[in-house]
């Protein structure tokens, strides 16, 4: 193992480094969200949204790719907004992107959570609402107390989880196409296609099928404890992404190639369902542990690098100090773990298709479009940077990126939109604050300082 000499570890290998990624992916996602893309888009002209949100995962990934391959490091998007944006806004934006994870990222992992708790619901079937909350709460828990250890261990667990995940994946698609049928996968409604209808439901559908795909860049929060990043973390975000869409878009197909999706649009277990049309009660219990666990993989992993995007920027000295402290045995960001965990287990009491559209209102503007436009200004501030990997084709990835992303922010929703908005504000004047105490942008000129990781 190379220690970075920051107390930070270079350990996770590639194998480990897709199953953080994959993890993170084929969580809870579709096991909660294929019902919900079925009813927005009204049949299985849903398969159009998964095609289209994998398109765009991909076309995204190319912007990570570069990106972390030039400047590895915990974080992630925070350096990469730090680098580009400093030559004009000091750290407004790298500050803006943090203060949005402190929400937006627990958010994410509570969809995993409350997903999992509503999958216990079939061995419990009596379970009131509030009580499935209080579940999700000691996910959390127990997520952040399995956390708590060295990265090299950490890395261990997720290869475990991963291999589970794999197995739920592959049972699933293997029953389906041994009993699928193509009259019910296809069994499109008379207006399926009229425009209006359609381009309304795809918003939609693209927004829940993005959000399945969250989770190919996790790796790259992770940029100091990954061996070689210049070179692996291009490879697994591609890897991830392309895995996981050919496994959503077969089980997709497949289970509503069992189960009607005027059936299938209604269950808040859907996994479950299908495998006990088939198999019976042995089973659907079977399957309902493995969705567990895939939906704890995804809690897990999310959680390993959520924790460490506060960390970087409190070690700048741009967000709160304890933010930045380090286990002073294991070596990780506990302190920035814990919080979150925190906040996490607070928005498992809130609704799932709620968390979802303001999840995604929250961090597409200031991450996923910020990223795209940093990725520009870098290519024409810093051509010097050492890029071991390049986009391919650029700009036209960067750009059909952008215009997609706009599309799924549009379509989330004015409430999520509006909580976007405020929380921003919020953020932006926090700052402001924080820039006068310290003589920052926009009260001085900023302090250029290049750098380029070694990698």
């Amino acid at each position: 193992m190379e220690n970075k000499g920051n107390g930070l570890v270079r350990s996770i290998g590639t194998l480990q480094a897709t199953a953080i990624n994959m993890s993170q992916m084929m969580g809870a996602g579709p096991f909660i969200t294929i019902p919900i893309i079925l009813a927005v888009m009204g049949g299985p002209q849903a398969m159009f949204g998964w095609l289209i949100g994998a398109l765009l995962a991909l076309l995204d990934g190319l912007v990570w790719s570069e990106l972390g391959s030039a400047l590895p490091g915990e974080g992630g998007t925070y350096i990469y907004l730090r680098e580009a944006f400093k030559y004009r806004t000091g750290k407004l934006m790298p500050f803006l992107f943090i203060w949005s994870t402190l929400i937006a990222t627990p958010m994410t992992m509570s969809t995993g959570a409350i997903g999992l708790a509503n999958y216990l619901s079939y061995f419990f079937p009596h379970i009131t609402p509030l009580e499935t909350k209080f579940i999700a709460v000691g996910v959390t828990v127990l997520t952040v107390i399995l956390l708590y250890r060295r990265i090299n261990s950490v890395a261990k667990i997720s290869t475990i989880l991963w291999g589970g995940m794999i197995l739920t994946v592959v049972l699933i698609i293997g029953t389906a196409l041994m009993h699928f049928n193509p009259s019910l996968a296809f069994d499109f409604p008379k207006n399926a296609f009229e425009p209006a209808s359609f381009f309304t439901g795809l918003g939609a559908g693209m927004l829940l099928s993005i959000y399945d795909y969250l989770g190919y860049f996790t790796s790259c929060y992770l940029g100091d404890e990954v061996k070689d990043p210049g070179r692996t973390l291009p490879r697994v975000v591609t890897l991830s992404i392309l895995l996981v869409a050919l496994i959503d878009l077969l089980m997709n197909i497949g289970i509503i190639g069992v189960v009607p999706w005027q059936e299938a649009m209604k269950s808040s277990n859907i996994g479950t369902l299908f495998m006990e049309r088939i198999w019976g009660t042995p089973g659907a219990v079977i399957i309902t542990i493995l969705i567990v666990w895939t939906c704890f993989a995804s809690v897990f992993n999310g959680l390993l690098g959520a924790s460490r995007l506060p960390y970087n920027a409190a070690k700048d000295g741009l967000f709160f100090k304890p933010f930045a402290k380090l286990h002073p045995k294991y070596h990780f960001p506990n302190v920035s773990l814990l919080i979150l965990g925190a906040v996490m287990a607070i928005c498992c009491f809130f609704d799932l298709t709620t968390i979802i559209n303001a999840l995604m209102a929250l961090t597409i503007v200031i991450q996923f479009m910020g990223q795209i436009v940093a990725l520009t200004v870098l290519r024409k501030r810093r051509p010097d940077l050492k890029r071991p990997y390049k986009q391919w084709l650029y700009p036209l990835p960067s750009i059909l990126a952008f215009i997609g992303w706009a599309f799924v922010f549009y379509s989330s929703g004015w409430s999520a939109i509006g909580l976007a908005v405020v929380w921003t504000m919020i953020g932006a004047i926090i700052y402001l604050f924080w820039a006068r105490k310290h003589q920052d942008w926009p009260f001085s000129k900023p302090v250029i300082v290049k750098t380029n990781k070694e990698i």
